[in-house]
């Protein structure tokens, strides 16, 4: 039996891939212009991909246009925050809940790794890997739900909120009250271990208000 060929990535592709991790991870924050030359010659392609990938970016909500301007990264609006947090709110609380029934000790054990990572990270001030690894660590709760439908739609709303994040979490470090960074995990992970299921959807639902809240309070401020 023949293997079938996956193709090769094309240019578009790889200059997106590259302008999305620039803006997800906040090396490029809200406003910061997408000069089409300007970013070319950062990634070193001609001006068509960069095009094309920025024609993307906006379709997917990841930049938007602005008079006079061009193409931006989308900036951080408050209406959009509460309308993409009650959404997750409405789909993780499932997710737990249905996770935590059917996750296998390993999973579990996974679960742990990431957790000590995370902790890790908090402590060394790395906002993004603190990120990468709070959301590696609910990846695989709700992996177990067995709904994948429901898991890339919640890895969608992640890439939408990113920016949201680490606003949030940036606040709270720089309050040293990173305890509402790892507390809802470690209780997570501990309804996780005991399969309790309700447990674990309450854990998620009081999570999220609380990040939402976080957040919200640092929007307004600002």
């Amino acid at each position: 039996m023949s293997k079938r060929v996956e193709p090769a990535p094309s240019m578009t592709d790889q200059v997106y891939a590259v302008l999305h991790e620039a803006i997800t991870s906040g090396e490029y924050p809200a406003g910061y212009r997408l000069r089409i030359r300007d970013l070319a010659a950062e990634v070193g392609t001609s001006v068509m991909p960069v095009r094309e990938a920025i024609r993307r970016l906006e379709e997917a909500g990841f930049a938007e246009r602005v008079p006079h301007k061009g193409s931006v990264v989308k900036g951080q609006h408050l209406a959009e925050l509460l309308h993409i947090y009650d959404t997750r709110q409405i789909l993780e609380v499932a997710a737990a809940r249905r996770g935590a029934e059917r996750i296998g000790e390993a999973d579990v054990a996974r679960m742990r790794e990431e957790f000590e990572l995370m902790r890790r990270a908090i402590t060394e001030g790395a906002v993004v890997p603190y990120l990468d690894h709070d959301e590696a660590l609910l990846t695989i709760l709700y992996e177990a739900a067995g709904n994948p439908v429901l898991l890339n739609t919640i890895r969608t709303l992640w890439q939408h909120c990113r920016a949201y994040k680490i606003v949030g979490a940036r606040a709270s470090l720089d309050a040293r009250d990173d305890d509402a960074l790892w507390r809802y995990q470690e209780q997570l992970l501990k309804a996780a271990h005991a399969h309790d299921a309700e447990a674990a959807a309450a854990i998620n639902n009081e999570s999220l208000a609380n990040a939402t809240d976080r957040i919200k309070a640092q929007l307004v401020s600002r």
